[in-house]
């Protein structure tokens, strides 16, 4: 298989169109025309990024050939280039009718197919089972054993049709755990198509899942393939189910429980192929309290529930995730390759990371971005305010962890102690009765201190 850097499509028209106009391709994109007398070529299709079908001055042999279209579309990208309207049932639906639009379809299913991680790892995964399971495994950076709980679960459920909710707080991987669920199973060749469902108002968001006929509606004015129908022998994902209005969860519903839907302005039923894969950040059982989620599309959903933990409940992983970043911020940005301090990465494990995984992507970016030359990054590199100041406990005092070998108790009070005396000295520029009243001391009990902890801690 070709990557997607070199688009290659296979043109194929029937003998009686030989000749016929066609129009000149993208830049960058090579075009080869197979001319067939009702068969198409039996070998050689999957060295094409995509195929288009010309049926643009005659019939190729009726339903046989139809089929045979059929097939191709379920692991090509593919598109049929009907201006005389002469492919019937279904397959009308997926058809164009003018050749600028040929190439705009192409595109938009190419650009689909980029968004959904299959291009990175197109080649590979022509490849054999051991090297499909390694980069989807790839995808899930951590040991954790909450990481690898989910790891498990889709190792479990990835051969399956059944429908997969992930649920977790924002930035914790659902993204990723569905393009791992994808790439894991037998799908893994057709599309991940994914759609955020509170991206597009409602009336939007209707036509891009479902599709919609000429005409359907105002501005509507060609035929156009929607996400479920774009998915078919693939994965549709579902992000943000919990936002989706209420008139198209019903819908939804529908093709969960059957298969098959409806193009908008159009009274034909399209039957799909499709496993569904939904996340959310909200708690779908409280909306249904609210009335703002239908409880029966929540049974539908959560078939198979996974779960992504949010990263403070797994630090143990980020080191491991952090070298990840790293390693492909650099690469992305042709730099050499940096690293992290230890101070650096403690900050960084302390840190509570509302923001999840993402944040953590992000801080680490900024990081790169903002070292200049350097090739080791400090404490200070990172963006956070948190991560430069030390953690205090709920009354404002400074906590101090206490390390697997255990401390010194009297030592660290002394040098606790000692630390609080110096900075008061410091704020007061030596003066030591005002270092006194603002620390409610005396000052000959200050005085007395500061000898007594020079001499304990000099002497240790």
């Amino acid at each position: 298989m070709k990557t997607m850097d070199a688009i290659s499509v296979l043109w194929i028209q029937s003998r009686t169109s030989a000749g016929a106009a066609w129009p000149p391709p993208p830049p960058g994109w090579k075009i080869d025309l197979f001319l067939s007398a009702g068969e198409l070529p039996e070998c050689g299709v999957d060295a094409y990024t995509a195929v288009v079908f010309d049926f643009s001055t005659g019939r190729w042999g009726g339903k046989q050939i139809l089929e045979q279209v059929r097939t191709i579309a379920l692991c090509r990208i593919a598109v049929i280039y009907d201006p005389l309207n002469l492919v019937p049932g279904v397959l009308a639906g997926e058809a164009t009718s003018s050749p600028a639009a040929v190439f705009s379809r192409l595109a938009q299913a190419l650009e689909i197919r980029r968004t959904s991680g299959l291009a990175v790892l197109a080649e590979r995964l022509a490849g054999t089972g051991d090297s499909v399971r390694q980069d989807w495994e790839r995808l899930l950076v951590g040991e954790s054993h909450a990481m690898r709980q989910v790891g498990h679960m889709i190792r479990m459920v990835a051969g399956r049709r059944a429908t997969v909710l992930l649920t977790g707080e924002t930035g914790t991987g659902k993204e990723i755990a569905a393009r791992a669920l994808h790439l894991a199973g037998p799908r893994r060749r057709a599309l991940l198509v994914p759609i955020n469902c509170s991206a597009l108002p409602e009336n939007l968001l209707e036509a891009e899942l479902f599709g919609h006929m000429r005409g359907a509606f105002t501005g509507a004015h060609q035929s156009r393939t929607g996400r479920i129908e774009m998915a078919h022998g693939g994965t549709l994902f579902l992000d943000e189910i919990g936002d989706m209005p209420m008139d198209l969860q019903a819908k939804l519903l529908r093709v969960l429980q059957e298969r098959e839907f409806q193009r908008l302005g159009s009274s034909e039923t399209v039957r799909v192929d499709v496993r569904v894969v939904a996340a959310t950040n909200c708690d779908l059982r409280r909306r249904i309290e609210e009335g703002r989620f239908r409880e029966d599309l929540f049974y539908r959903l959560n078939v198979v529930p996974i779960h992504l933990p949010p990263l403070r409940a797994r630090r143990e992983d980020i080191p491991a995730l952090t070298e990840h970043f790293t390693r492909n911020i650099c690469a992305a940005e042709r730099i050499p390759l940096k690293r992290l301090t230890g101070p650096a990465l403690e900050c960084l494990c302390a840190y509570a990371w509302p923001g999840n995984v993402r944040e953590l992507e992000n801080a680490v970016e900024a990081a790169i971005a903002l070292s200049g030359e350097r090739l080791w990054l400090g404490p200070t590199d990172f963006p956070l305010p948190e991560m430069r100041a030390p953690a205090t406990a709920h009354d404002g005092l400074p906590m101090v962890a206490v390390p697997d070998g255990g401390l010194d108790y009297e030592r660290t009070l002394a040098l606790i102690e000692r630390s609080i005396l110096e900075q008061a000295l410091q704020k007061t520029g030596g003066n030591k009765k005002a270092a006194a009243q603002m620390l409610r001391l005396k000052r000959t009990t200050l005085a007395a201190k500061v000898r007594s902890l020079d001499s304990w801690v000099a002497c240790d």
